[in-house]
């Protein structure tokens, strides 16, 4: 089963397993060492599934019940892996809501890569799997706790 366009699957049936699985070999170790990193440094709270059709970390209903503005039936995210046509993409809300957090993020980075940081508004775009920074991936997870999260996320969205 490829996710990559090769064969169209139900994502609603999906899991992380299922997703990881259906990568090209090339990627699937990366991936699965992204959310390894990210799990095994998480603040405690965060619930890992599948959301938006990739690994996610969330803040549960049962925590956050009124769930992502955008889509409130949906928890609200926190960090999601993503393998894209040309990149493995890491997308950290944070990173966007928390300038403090991105000046952090940025200055670390060339202690990891030997390449340029390549990212959006909160998505790290990892291009070389050879160059990916599992360490720091681990160390940006530890800096968030459920709390913090809401409160910047809440401070920031408009409604």
């Amino acid at each position: 089963m490829q996710l990559d366009g090769c064969l169209k699957i139900n994502t609603m049936t999906l899991t992380i397993e299922l997703y990881i699985n259906s990568l090209h070999k090339d990627r699937k170790e990366s991936v699965y060492k992204i959310i390894k990193a990210v799990e095994d440094n998480i603040p405690v709270g965060y619930a890992k599934l599948m959301n938006y059709s990739m690994p996610s970390f969330v803040i549960p209903h049962s925590i956050y019940p009124a769930g992502y503005h955008v889509t409130p039936d949906l928890p609200l995210p926190f960090i999601g892996v993503a393998s894209q046509k040309n990149h493995i993409g890491f997308y950290h809300m944070c990173l966007y809501a928390d300038s403090k957090l991105l000046d952090w993020f940025i200055s670390e980075y060339p202690k990891y890569c030997k390449s340029k940081i390549d990212m959006g508004k909160s998505c790290i775009r990892f291009k070389k799997m050879d160059d990916i920074p599992y360490e720091l991936v681990g160390e940006l997870s530890t800096r968030m706790t459920i709390q913090d999260w809401i409160s910047i996320y809440e401070k920031n969205i408009k409604l």
